[in-house]
């Protein structure tokens, strides 16, 4: 398989095909864990790693799996992984895992992670499946920490507050301030201002797509240059 076919399915990930902006997927912990920047990544990071591993064992097992059971094993397969990323986060983030709480546990009803094992790895070989479930981990975690990155900035000013705590003292260099004596926006960290910043990045990602779809016509010739 070509580099171009690879980076495909890399831009689909990231943008074209976008778990929550283009999918509408996992939205309940978009919504509800990123009330800063740092609970986004956390979340991030740990629905990268169980999707990326999920896809690897089903993509490895495909050929094994009967169709008539697929998604009871398919589930089950998320649900252990789910436990090992929970066990781990609690022994090693056990800050973040409070903060988090029962979201890192309901990554096994996420159903983007489901999603990719039945549509792309239960259907293609190791690698590309494995480029796939990091491609859409990443474009799912890109979206959290800017969406927590907004409310937080506008809620309280900071910027990946608490990151030494909650993620390690190494992350220790993330902690900003970015709006001194800043009285901040309550409504920002509260559950009404995640709706407000989702359906803000939803019709920013529409019109870049209306404008790159429009380049791109201009560019094989469909549409004239208007000046």
């Amino acid at each position: 398989m070509s580099n171009a076919y690879y980076g495909r399915i890399f831009r689909d990930g990231l943008w074209d095909n976008n778990v929550p902006l283009s999918q509408m997927l996992a939205l309940c912990p978009a919504l509800a864990t990123t009330t800063s920047a740092t609970n986004g990544l956390g979340m991030g990071i740990a629905t990268v790693f169980v999707m990326t591993l999920c896809s690897l064992v089903v993509s490895t097992l495909r050929n094994v799996i009967s169709p008539a059971v697929r998604i009871p094993v398919f589930v089950t397969l998320i649900a252990g992984v789910v436990t090992l990323v929970d066990l781990a986060m609690n022994a090693w983030m056990h800050s973040l895992y409070q903060v988090l709480g029962i979201f890192i546990a309901l990554i096994v009803s996420n159903c983007a992670v489901l999603g990719r094992a039945e549509v792309f790895a239960a259907k293609q070989p190791i690698l590309p499946s494995l480029i796939d479930a990091l491609a859409m981990g990443l474009g799912f975690t890109w979206v959290l920490v800017l969406m927590g990155g907004i409310r937080e900035i506008l809620g309280s000013g900071t910027l990946f507050a608490h990151a030494s705590s909650l993620l390690g003292p190494h992350f220790a260099w993330m902690e900003t301030v970015v709006l001194p004596n800043y009285q901040g926006v309550l409504i920002m960290i509260l559950p009404p201002g995640a709706f407000l910043v989702i359906g803000l990045l939803l019709a920013v990602k529409r019109k870049m797509d209306q404008y790159l779809r429009e380049r791109e016509r201009i560019r094989s010739g469909a549409l004239p240059v208007l000046n």
